[in-house]
C-alpha cells in the first residue's frame, strides 16, 4: 500500500489526491496533523511515522490510527495508558533501527524480541509489524541488505512468537522498488506525489 507522506503539505494539496481515491496518509509530526486531519474529510487512514516523544503520546492517540514509530518501551507505555484512558486500541509498528545510525530513531536489532514482548502484552496496543529508515543510499539497490534484514527480523518474531506481523514499512521515494522487492507491505512516498520539500 502506498503511503501519502503529506509532511509540509497543506490540507488543501491532499484533497487532490482524496479526490483520485487514496484514503491512506502519513504525518510525522503531531503539531502539524492536529491542524490537517480536522481539514480533511472522515475515513481516512492517519499514520504517525516520526520520532515521538512521551509528551505527544495523548495527541497521537487522538488523531492517528497508527503509530509506526514504536522503538522504546518508554514510548510504549505512555501509548499504553493514553489509549486506555481514551478506551481506544491503537495498532502500532516497531521501529528498528537496521543500520545502526546514532542520529536515527529505532531500537536496536538485538532488542526487537525483548520490546516486541513487552508491546505485545500491552491490551491496548496491537503490533502489527516493524518499520525502518534505512541508511540512505545513492544506488537504491545498495539498501536492499537492509530491508532483508528488517524483514528477516519480523519473520523471527513471527516464527517465534506465534503472531502474524503483516506490516512491513519501508522504503521510500528514492528507493521504494527494492523495498517491495524484499517484502516491503506499505511504502512512504512523499517527494515522488508532491515534489521536494521546502527548505
Amino acid at each position: 500500500r502506498l503511503l501519502a507522506v503529506s509532511k509540509e503539505m497543506p490540507a488543501g494539496g491532499l484533497r487532490i489526491l482524496w479526490g483520485l481515491g487514496h484514503r491512506l496518509f502519513g504525518e510525522n509530526r503531531v503539531q502539524e496533523a492536529r491542524v490537517k486531519i480536522p481539514e480533511m474529510p472522515a475515513g481516512g487512514e492517519w499514520h504517525f511515522i516520526g520520532g515521538l516523544q512521551t509528551n505527544k503520546a495523548k495527541e497521537a492517540v487522538e488523531w492517528f490510527d497508527v503509530v509506526e514509530s514504536v522503538d522504546r518501551l518508554e514510548l510504549a507505555a505512555e501509548l499504553q495508558k493514553r489509549a486506555e484512558a481514551a478506551g481506544k486500541n491503537l495498532k502500532v509498528l516497531l521501529e528498528i533501527n537496521v543500520g545502526g545510525e546514532a542520529a536515527k530513531h529505532g531500537a536496536k536489532p538485538e532488542d526487537a524480541v525483548s520490546l516486541f514482548q513487552a508491546v505485545n502484552a500491552m491490551p491496548r496496543l496491537e503490533v502489527r509489524g516493524l518499520m525502518a529508515i534505512p541508511p540512505f543510499r545513492e544506488k537504491p539497490e545498495e539498501a536492499r541488505p537492509f530491508f532483508r534484514k528488517l524483514r528477516e527480523i519480523r519473520d523471527h518474531l513471527e516464527q517465534s512468537s506465534g503472531a502474524a506481523l503483516p506490516e512491513l514499512s519501508m522504503g521510500m521515494s528514492h528507493d521504494f522498488p527494492v523495498a517491495i522487492a524484499e517484502g516491503a507491505s506499505l511504502v512512504r512516498i512523499g517527494t515522488a506525489l508532491f515534489g521536494p520539500r521546502a527548505g
